[in-house]
């Protein structure tokens, strides 16, 4: 949690750094190239700064001084507001910086807009593949692990999201994982399920997993606790992700934690609809299931994340070193 006077402090300093110019932006016909200088006191919280609803492409951080944020992204990746003006097709997007999870504002805002011919024949509407992405973060969630270990009962943050390519805001959730020792999942192979019954986080029943509270709807985090498996050491973590409207939330689209104070289960998006998880401890509906597909309301895709190394505490210091 970020205090009040801290957070004006950083707005200060980041309101100073647009004054200054640190925020370059280069429009080009269907995408836009942006680059934005920020202070090495900000590098921890680089997945907190957003074009739209998308986080950094990459970034740079040298041994001293600024660390420089980059997003090259298609305008209608991040969710631009596309306008027409006579020949020109103006796209509308902010910068902004969010240290505290939504509802909360973002404590710095930067609005921009950027045009391009508009075509002379009429542009299709639909809906483009979506490419979705799972990713092993590091211990203080601040950007992608720069190792594959991770120390037994320790927590494991598991980023998953979706690149959006249409105008429509997407929903991104975990139907089903699980944890295996083998890049596909073979016939009779053994397997840990973490998540199932279309959403139901069962690894929060015996341990501390959750699913961590969203910063953007098209990305979630599945912090997940390190378990010895009896099988492997070498761990592949499958996850069937499904894009998805925010407004169909159902029984066989949802996002749930198991909560022991309460011995219930709790909707991650919206605690008062909890009740779409009480079919978590028997089973939930079934549907007509597809593979990789693109729907009337939303896209799944299978993805494989790992090897992943489980360690031992010792054995983990020892490779840092």
């Amino acid at each position: 949690m970020v205090s009040s006077c801290h957070a004006l402090l950083l707005w200060a300093i980041l309101a100073s750094a647009a004054a200054n110019e640190d925020i370059t932006i280069e429009c080009l016909r269907h995408s836009v190239n942006i680059t934005w200088s920020i202070g090495p006191e900000f590098l921890p919280f680089a997945t907190r700064f957003f074009l739209g609803a998308c986080i950094p492409s990459d970034y740079a951080a040298p041994p001293a001084g600024d660390t420089t944020l980059y997003f090259n992204y298609k305008y209608a990746d991040c969710n631009s507001r596309r306008l027409i003006k006579g020949k020109r097709v103006i796209y509308q997007n902010e910068l902004t910086y969010r240290p505290q999870r939504r509802p909360n504002p973002a404590n710095f805002t930067f609005p921009f807009e950027c045009s391009s011919p508009r075509p002379d024949m009429g542009m299709a509407k639909g809906r483009g593949r979506l490419v979705f992405h799972m990713a092993l973060l590091n211990e203080d969630l601040s950007g992608i692990s720069q190792s594959n270990e991770v120390a037994l009962g320790a927590m494991m943050p598991i980023w998953a999201a979706v690149e959006q390519k249409s105008h429509q805001p997407m929903l991104l959730l975990m139907e089903e994982c699980v944890a295996t020792a083998t890049p596909d999942l073979r016939p009779g192979a053994q397997y840990y399920p973490l998540v199932g019954n279309q959403g139901c986080l069962l690894a929060s029943k015996w341990g501390s997993s959750r699913f961590l509270p969203r910063y953007h709807s098209s990305a979630l985090v599945l912090y997940l606790q390190t378990f010895k498996l009896s099988f492997t050491e070498e761990v592949f973590i499958h996850c069937k992700l499904v894009a998805w409207d925010p407004a169909a939330l159902g029984p066989h689209r949802k996002a749930c934690n198991y909560v022991k104070e309460t011995s219930s289960w709790e909707l991650l998006d919206d605690a008062n609809k909890s009740h779409l998880c009480s079919c978590c401890d028997s089973s939930c509906a079934p549907r007509y299931r597809r593979a990789a597909s693109d729907g009337a309301q939303g896209t799944v895709q299978n993805v494989v994340l790992g090897p992943l190394r489980l360690v031992a505490r010792s054995d983990q210091r020892r490779s840092k070193n």
